[in-house]
């Protein structure tokens, strides 16, 4: 019985052990997706510049492109925005995903599109603006059901729809050449 009573906490102990090693050792910036190698969920989302204008999934089939969750509050992602910009003009497609902040009604303004519109232009004018266009995700639904933890965060999707790859964190050129470029290029391809 002794025996018993001490294997059992030894035991415990070293299986607790590795499970706080692992998360330590472990790059936070390489967490699956759940959306990897599934189609992109259904949404209908305004255009940023064109707020009458509405995009939806099947409207962005035909071509692989990345999307780019961001916004002009995020410092890393107005960072990125130059190297995004030389990516587009080497003829990669790159859709904005614009992630809003959640508000609250007790201590923000109400949303206001025009400030925001403002914001944008002045943001794409002084970094680059790589985007083909901006949908805007107001409630967060898109960004909530691709498992968006913040931005920037970066999604390769194929042709079909399918999201192939996704990138936590900025894209700059060691990341651009060593994981995603070798991705897009296969699922651009086919």
């Amino acid at each position: 019985m002794r025996k018993v009573l001490f294997y059992v906490p030894l035991g415990l102990f070293l299986l607790l052990t590795a499970f706080l090693l692992s998360g330590l050792f472990s790059n936070p910036r390489e967490r699956d997706s759940a959306m990897l190698n599934k189609p992109l969920p259904p949404f209908a989302l305004a255009d940023v510049m064109q707020a009458e204008h509405i995009w939806t999934a099947d409207q962005l089939k035909g071509e692989a492109f990345l999307l780019n969750v961001w916004g002009t509050w995020c410092p890393t992602c107005n960072a990125e925005l130059a190297y995004l910009t030389e990516l587009s003009e080497q003829g990669i497609k790159i859709v904005g995903l614009y992630y809003e902040l959640p508000r609250d009604p007790a201590f923000d303004a109400p949303f206001d599109l025009a400030l925001l519109q403002q914001d944008v232009t002045q943001k794409l004018a002084q970094h680059g603006n790589p985007y083909r266009f901006n949908m805007l995700d107001i409630d967060r639904s898109l960004s909530l059901d691709l498992g968006v933890s913040g931005a920037p965060e970066t999604f390769i999707v194929d042709a079909d729809g399918i999201v192939r790859a996704h990138h936590i964190g900025d894209i700059n050129p060691q990341v651009w050449r060593s994981k995603l470029a070798p991705l897009y290029q296969q699922w651009s391809q086919r």
